[in-house]
């Protein structure tokens, strides 16, 4: 099966089979105007900044901002984009684990997997979805680790406030971002999320990437 229509298999049969009762089901029974599709396809995706990067640092604080921009719009295509082809998206449960295959992770993804959950996230009967749903990121603290033709190495730090239903939750933590040099852009190579409140009770599941 090509690439392409795999994808679209996993957009639009694989995540949640369509049926003829399906305009009467899930969430659009309770809120008809709702259409995570329609509000994901609205708006263009931002677009990366602009002005004069002449240092490394600059050029990857500017990468971060517009990956966090690309998550509070929604951008959900554009978001997957940035990870490499065998990029992977990791939030370990622990500070100390090293590893995802042999371990349980609260995010485990690569893009195949994150073409599925954006799949979820904008099919019509996506309960999730059907509130009214916010976050806001802020990067910081941005250190460049390490740095070759090939690669750079960066941590920083981040902090998410999220609202669901007029409810505020905040997600706090460390980014570590293994970036490889593209021919005209960064890609991830790894993103790794450790969350000072990984343990925490939540009194819902994370939908979408932190």
């Amino acid at each position: 099966m090509a690439k392409d229509d795999l994808n679209r298999r996993l957009l639009d049969e694989v995540v949640i089979f369509e049926s003829g009762e399906s305009g009467r089901t899930g969430a659009q029974a309770l809120a008809p105007e709702h259409s995570p599709r329609a509000a994901y396809a609205r708006h263009a995706a931002p677009q990366p900044a602009v002005a004069a990067a002449d240092t490394l640092q600059h050029q990857v604080e500017q990468f971060l901002f517009h990956q966090s921009e690309t998550l509070d719009g929604k951008h959900w295509q554009s978001y997957i984009d940035l990870f490499a082809e065998d990029g992977v998206y990791w939030m370990p449960i622990t500070p100390d684990q090293t590893e995802w295959l042999d371990t349980p992770s609260i995010f485990a993804e690569d893009r195949s997997m994150m073409q599925v959950r954006m799949g979820r996230l904008t099919h019509p009967n996506a309960w999730s979805q059907a509130p009214h749903w916010e976050t806001s990121h802020l990067v910081g603290n941005i250190v460049i680790e390490s740095a070759s033709a090939a690669e750079v190495r960066v941590r920083s730090r981040f902090q998410m406030i999220e609202l669901r239903r007029d409810v505020l939750r905040h997600f706090a933590g460390t980014y570590r971002h293994v970036l490889e040099h593209g021919k005209a852009a960064f890609r991830i190579k790894l993103q790794r999320v450790d969350m000072i409140n990984s343990q925490a009770p939540f009194d819902y599941v994370l939908q979408a990437w932190v």
